[in-house]
């Protein structure tokens, strides 16, 4: 098993300092996974009452792994709130990861990152990149997986033109769905 890496050892002033103060005020609880979810077109409000500094990351998130789950949390340590953008279906296939992909529909796909604790917000794009979803969120911190390098990073040059950071987060674990796919494949 190991040891746990650094990123998720969480003391209490840490985990209070991720809570909104709105939260913590009223003393209500986290929204659940359905409240979680948001349609592009209805996003203002919902990116307004999230606490600051925002961190932004997207992806297809198709079949939750391991990986995914480190990532995504050692992407919500960088700040207040974490707003994760899937691809919807349509630019999955767009991607070239194969004619089945992706096995989950949107929906599927949505609330599953929703319901990790780690996870403020989901929302979606229909392009080929979250170019757009970046640029009306305007978050404080962009984030991406390490197999992508910060130069690289759809929506680098926004966020750090409006002062923003962007980080590329090394993988704690080597782990893909295209692999995971591949091995289910292979077993039958």
């Amino acid at each position: 098993m190991g040891t746990v890496p650094e990123p998720f050892v969480l003391g209490a002033d840490r985990v209070a300092g991720h809570l909104s103060a709105q939260r913590l005020a009223a003393g209500s609880a986290r929204p659940s996974w359905e409240q979680k979810i948001h349609a592009p077109s209805t996003l203002a409000q919902p990116i307004a009452a999230l606490a600051r500094p925002l961190v932004f990351t997207n992806g297809v998130f198709d079949l939750l792994h391991r990986g995914h789950v480190s990532y995504l949390a050692q992407a919500r340590a960088l700040g207040a709130s974490l707003v994760v953008a899937l691809n919807d279906d349509a630019s999955v296939r767009g991607l070239g990861k194969g004619p089945e992909r992706p096995i989950n529909a949107l929906e599927d796909r949505l609330a599953v990152i929703a319901a990790l604790e780690s996870v403020d917000l989901v929302t979606w794009f229909t392009s080929a990149t979250p170019l757009e979803r970046i640029q009306s969120i305007r978050p404080d911190i962009l984030v991406k997986g390490g197999d992508w390098s910060v130069e690289a990073i759809v929506g680098a040059a926004e966020v750090l033109g409006w002062g923003g950071a962007v980080v590329s987060i090394p993988f704690a674990h080597q782990r893909s769905t295209t692999e995971l796919i591949r091995r289910v494949r292979a077993s039958e």
